[in-house]
């Protein structure tokens, strides 16, 4: 729409814009800006007419209006929550990924947003958008939370002061500390279990928290599955996996999730699987249980009979 917009006022202007034109100004293909024209014409009902003299485009019908364009409070949510988690993407293309995140930062309401209100507002667990609305508050108004959440350590407890939502490899945390500003922790949302939002305040000095979280979570290496396949693949992508290295009908996959990747082996079609050794022991034992389990049913079906 930012470019039927721009096509719009060039119209108007008497500048008589055409494909080429479009396509130079925002780098796009020729046939994607015709597709554009096309949507303009077809969907949006616009009196466009070619002038062959001036190769561009005017309108037949001058008092013609493009539609007002109405986006929700939840669509504005979720692109909100996508161009937070583009910005904090580190991983390959990440440029390319935040000029995305920035493109969708223009289609919300507040374009540009208090250094410390940046965080994301939307998720698709009910329970992590409550945390995120108790925490929005707690951020801008710099008010201590009292929380409760479990993680690979065990149980925790603490007074806490938020100064910021930010995200990293798919998964939103709370960047805060407890005592000293300089000892910042962060709180990944869905381990926490209880928040609540208490009537202290606390000193928020921006320079301060920021200085102290550089880089909070290194960039976070993804694992690699050497497979066999029954032909070679012809593109750089595994139904959606990287691939990293392709030597004949042997595949180097990058994978982060192995509990997600496993249940994609259950289903998608491969030969042999030579490596991580972890991995073939973690889906030979998922293999036997399932065949245990099996068995079990299948000797109760014969004993009833």
């Amino acid at each position: 729409m930012h470019r039927i917009h721009w096509f719009d006022e060039q119209i108007r202007s008497g500048r008589f814009p055409n494909s080429g034109g479009l396509a130079r100004q925002f780098e796009i293909s020729r046939r994607q800006a015709q597709r554009d024209i096309e949507y303009m014409l077809n969907t949006l009902r616009a009196p466009l007419m070619y002038v062959a003299k001036y190769r561009g485009y005017c309108y037949e019908d001058q008092t013609f209006r493009l539609p007002h364009l109405y986006m929700t409070d939840e669509e504005q949510r979720v692109l909100k929550y996508l161009a937070h988690r583009y910005q904090h993407y580190e991983y390959d293309q990440s440029d390319a990924v935040k000029r995305v995140a920035h493109l969708l930062e223009r289609f919300t309401m507040e374009e540009h947003l208090p250094e410390k209100q940046q965080f994301p507002v939307f998720t698709a667990q009910p329970r992590q958008l409550q945390w995120f609305e108790l925490l929005t508050h707690a951020i801008a108004d710099a008010r201590k939370v009292h929380i409760y959440y479990k993680d690979h350590d065990g149980e925790h407890r603490m007074t806490f002061c938020p100064v910021k939502l930010t995200a990293q490899f798919n998964a939103d945390y709370v960047v805060g500390y407890e005592k000293d500003p300089l000892q910042q922790t962060p709180i990944r949302l869905e381990s926490i279990v209880q928040l609540t939002l208490l009537d202290e305040h606390f000193e928020c000095n921006q320079d301060t928290w920021i200085s102290g979280w550089e880089d909070p979570m290194p960039v976070r290496k993804p694992f690699v599955a050497e497979i066999r396949f029954h032909e070679m693949q012809q593109s750089e992508l595994w139904q959606g996996y990287r691939i990293r290295e392709q030597k004949g009908q042997v595949c180097l996959i990058e994978f982060y999730d192995a509990d997600v990747f496993l249940q994609h082996l259950y289903a998608a079609e491969w030969e042999e699987l030579l490596s991580p050794g972890w991995l073939r022991r973690k889906l030979l034992k998922r293999a036997e249980e399932i065949t245990e389990r099996l068995s079990r049913g299948q000797n109760g079906g014969e004993q009833d009979g």
